[in-house]
């Protein structure tokens, strides 16, 4: 059944392909938009269209930019020797807000899941491997520690190691405050490989 006028009904549907957003939510989305002084609406609007027309990957690390290279490989600050290797742009941004990563990264846009039909040829695997023919002294791997990205990872290390290359891959183990019984094996396992001495 049809509750609002086409114009709305079209709002909330489009909203609602988004991910994440349900249809509940994209209907507080579409009337909170209708509601905006139109100033406001149209520069929501414009900026949506702005950034799809005119973001693209940087040429190196192929992280979203709107030039041609990032001003994360831009910066002759960086260690562009360390190149630490992420799934998505949202990853490399969460590590950037740490402060703590001074090298440059690479951007996969995605991991290898053979039952959704992604390949090594479906990410940005063979650029990675072009940019590690430069001066590289090490890749860190720091994909999630989901199955797809455990094996994501040992493939990117099996390409590597042969070209002399440090390789190393992320810690990650037990959550502060969390329980472990509650705590899945493959995160126990990995906390347990990557322990410190105190």
């Amino acid at each position: 059944m049809e509750y609002y006028s086409g114009h709305i009904g079209k709002l909330i549907e489009e909203l609602s392909k988004l991910p994440s957003i349900g249809q509940k939510t994209a209907t507080r989305l579409a009337f909170s938009i209708i509601q905006m002084p139109p100033e406001q609406a149209h520069a929501l609007a414009d900026s949506i269209t702005a950034a799809r027309d005119n973001l693209h990957f940087c040429k190196e690390c192929f992280n979203i930019c709107d030039s041609e290279i990032c001003p994360i490989c831009a910066n002759s600050k960086r260690n562009h020797k360390q190149i630490m290797v992420v799934e998505s742009p949202r990853d490399l941004a969460a590590y950037e807000k740490t402060k703590q990563y001074q090298g440059v990264y690479h951007v996969l846009h995605g991991v290898i899941a053979p039952l959704l039909g992604v390949g090594p040829s479906d990410i940005k695997l063979k650029e990675l491997m072009v940019r590690l023919q430069g001066d590289v002294d090490e890749v860190i791997i720091a994909t999630n520690a989901s199955h797809e990205g455990e094996a994501t990872a040992m493939l990117i290390s099996k390409y590597v190691k042969p070209s002399g290359i440090k390789v190393s891959r992320i810690a990650s183990g037990v959550p502060v405050g969390s329980e472990i019984e509650l705590i899945d094996e493959m995160t126990l396992k990995r906390a347990l490989d990557g322990r410190t001495e105190l």
